[in-house]
């Protein structure tokens, strides 16, 4: 059976060194924020590679960090698109953290980030349709139309 291919990617994998500069206060973890920041950008390259367009975020859900990252780690951020809509993408991010004496790892969070494309007058703009292939990419999507819905209930409540 041959593997589909498909034209655009749809992945991004980031290895980054956190520095004594990302540190929190304690100065031995890394500032939640600089990981919120790192988030955000990584959403931006893989939609923006993925539609071919500037993109925006509109929400992140789900960060939540299960384990502190050390200042000295290496931390990969995988980055996959699960879904589009017509001009929105949800990408989803692992965050792995390798202790670079130990050599080990440790999934500190998964979290999704919407991001919407926009035109150069910063309107919304129509995004290449994403068709899960894989039975691992099937899933994703599935639970991407969940947290979807979910969002959109909550926007109706208020």
């Amino acid at each position: 059976m041959a593997k589909e291919k498909r034209d655009l990617p749809t992945k991004v994998k980031l290895t980054m060194l956190m520095t004594p500069s990302m540190a929190n206060f304690s100065g031995v973890n890394v500032h939640g924020g600089e990981i919120l920041k790192l988030l955000d950008q990584v959403a931006y390259a893989c939609a923006t590679q993925y539609c071919k367009t500037y993109v925006v975020t509109l929400s992140s859900d789900l960060v939540l960090f299960k384990n502190p990252i050390k200042v000295g780690s290496l931390v990969t951020f995988k980055a996959k698109i699960n879904y589009t809509g017509t001009t929105s993408m949800e990408i989803g991010i692992k965050v792995i953290s390798t202790d670079v004496k130990t050599k080990e790892k440790i999934h500190t969070n998964t979290c999704y980030f919407t991001m919407i494309s926009v035109d150069e007058n910063m309107k919304p703009k129509p995004v290449p349709k994403y068709i899960p292939i894989t039975k691992k990419e099937k899933q994703r999507y599935k639970g991407a139309l969940k947290r979807r819905k979910f969002r959109e209930n909550l926007q109706n409540k208020s």
